[in-house]
């Protein structure tokens, strides 16, 4: 059997996958690892012997797919993040990653751990896979050849020894933090609400506002609802911007609770007519957004309610209600709520292009291309002061190129963004890859490294106290100094982390958006910073 796995790598591959997946469901504690379990049960099969593992192309293949889908589904809210208080947050993110990697460096004068080991800890205390691949990537240029094989499995071992604890570690802090400053993830029920979009009747009162033009009225009172459609004398239409307002008119707003509430003071008073829609002169359907020459192209310019007589209400993106606004972007897999004339909703469904097939294919081409351009990118030595170079590598480079092309969608007929359901499936494809890939490889170094030396135990100390203390030190700052919400905070740290499986447990808890939200706001700068230290690491301290 032994001889078989060595033999057969594509038998070893859906080995690992077909028994790590169902392993990672396991809850302990109240907790699951996930996708996790395919770097242990790796490493399990690894163990047997020497000779069982995968090829190295493998896991490099999957941490360029993984790594790009990721930059090219945040590239457009990480960079508008960063225009409203994202600075803060990621300088929090930034300076957290900082601070583990010199006490890393402090942990290399009281001890006399390799680099290679150093740098696995850090990875692991962190639980950054990408970050890991830059330092195997660094190591493979940096090592002779007869020295390789070893030389990469050691950041592995320590990888995988501090992981669990890097997990659970988080966790742990989350649950001391609420204890002793008495806070909570569980948000009120308002809290949980405000974060909802809602719709609403209202009433036009407000004789200021008869006879001027809802863009007008919209503009004037900073307004951040959507207007649907309005009814006036038994007759039903779309509420344009040009649209002039009468006092009785019944109007449906879209927007978040206190967005109505203050759009319902300026207009009149909520009615309690349930102004239901008229189909025989308009229509209301979500439509999926499949073609091609609208993605990436914002609301404002498609001018939608002149040119087609079609109002967007709401934007369902993954699991997130959006409220549309003239800057939004239209991106593949949207469900846009559409609302126009009856007799025009074909002509809106064929605009838009509402192909569910669509949402599961992808652009070989722009794919490709983009790729190719991060490891141009990733090849680029950057000089460093003191005499330091480092390079981005295949997991740097990628990244980068892909938060750029994320966020601006498009550059001319060639669009960069995947839909969303395309982007989940390969990007969870490339990461199991990569996890099985250097699980199998590491398998025979972690047995020796734990069987036989008592440095396995010294990894996992060093490793937990490294995590607990940053995420501590992370919430503390966060919710004492800069006064963020904690469910937001706590999906921050999950962000820093760069784990899913935190995320998850503060979703659980918290139940609102807010924890989704603060993950995504830093995870590509806790990504980032933790691939270039991970290689100033190994260049310190080689």
């Amino acid at each position: 059997m032994l001889q078989l796995l060595s033999e057969s790598p594509l038998l070893l591959l859906f080995l690992v996958l077909a028994i790590g997946a169902p392993l990672g469901k396991i809850k302990l504690a109240g907790v699951n690892i996930g996708i996790t379990a395919i770097l242990f049960t790796g490493l399990a099969f690894g163990a047997l012997s020497p000779d069982i593992k995968l090829p190295a192309i493998v896991y490099e293949i999957g941490l360029v797919l993984f790594i790009y889908c990721i930059g090219i589904s945040s590239g457009e809210q990480f960079f508008g993040n960063l225009k409203r208080k994202g600075l803060r947050e990621n300088g929090l993110a930034l300076g957290s990653v900082i601070l583990a990697c010199s006490l890393i460096l402090l942990v290399s004068v009281i001890f006399s751990f390799k680099a290679s080991y150093l740098v696995g800890i850090f990875s692991g205390s962190l639980t950054n896979t990408p970050s890991l691949a830059a330092s195997l990537e660094f190591i493979k240029a940096t090592t002779p050849v007869n020295l390789i094989e070893r030389a990469l499995a050691e950041p592995v071992v320590a990888y995988s020894v501090c992981y669990p604890m890097g997990v659970i570690g988080m966790i742990l802090a989350i649950l001391l933090f609420q204890r002793l400053f008495k806070t909570s993830l569980k948000a009120s029920v308002q809290v949980q609400d405000a974060d909802k979009l809602t719709n609403a009747t209202v009433v036009v009162l407000n004789e200021q506002l008869a006879g001027r033009e809802v863009g007008e009225i919209i503009t004037a009172n900073r307004l951040n609802v959507v207007f649907g459609r309005i009814s006036r004398g038994g007759k039903s239409f779309i509420a344009q911007t040009h649209t002039r307002l009468e006092k009785g008119d019944l109007m449906t707003i879209v927007g978040k609770p206190a967005q109505i509430e203050h759009a319902t003071n300026v207009l009149g008073e909520r009615s309690n007519v349930s102004l239901e829609i008229d189909h025989q002169q308009l229509d209301v359907r979500r439509i999926f957004v499949s073609n091609h020459d609208l993605v990436g192209q914002t609301l404002k310019d498609l001018n939608l309610p002149h040119t087609m007589g079609i109002i967007i209400t709401r934007i369902r993106r993954g699991d997130s209600d959006i409220l549309p606004n003239a800057e939004t972007t239209l991106q593949f897999g949207d469900r846009v709520r559409v609302l126009t004339a009856r007799n025009e909703m074909i002509s809106a469904s064929k605009f838009f292009g509402d192909s569910y097939a669509a949402q599961s294919e992808v652009d070989i081409l722009t794919l490709g291309l983009g790729v190719a351009i991060g490891f141009f990118l990733g090849m680029i030595p950057i000089p460093l002061p003191g005499g330091l170079v480092l390079k981005l590598g295949i997991a740097g480079g990628p990244l980068i190129v892909a938060l750029i092309l994320g966020s601006v969608n498009r550059v001319g007929k060639l669009v960069f963004v995947m839909p969303y359901s395309a982007n989940n499936t390969i990007r969870q494809f490339g990461l199991v890859l990569f996890l099985a890939g250097i699980g199998t490889r590491s398998g025979f170094a972690f047995r020796e490294t734990i069987a036989h030396s008592d440095q396995g135990i010294n990894f996992f100390l060093i490793g937990s106290l490294i995590t607990v203390f940053i995420g501590f030190f992370f919430l503390f700052v966060g919710h004492r100094v800069l006064k963020i919400s904690f469910p937001r905070l706590a999906g921050m740290l999950a962000g820093l982390q760069t784990q899913p499986a935190v995320l998850a447990f503060v979703n659980d808890q918290a139940k609102s958006e807010q924890p989704n939200i603060g993950y995504s706001s830093v995870f590509p700068i806790a990504t980032l910073s933790k691939i270039i230290l991970a290689q100033i690491l190994l260049t310190l301290l080689a």
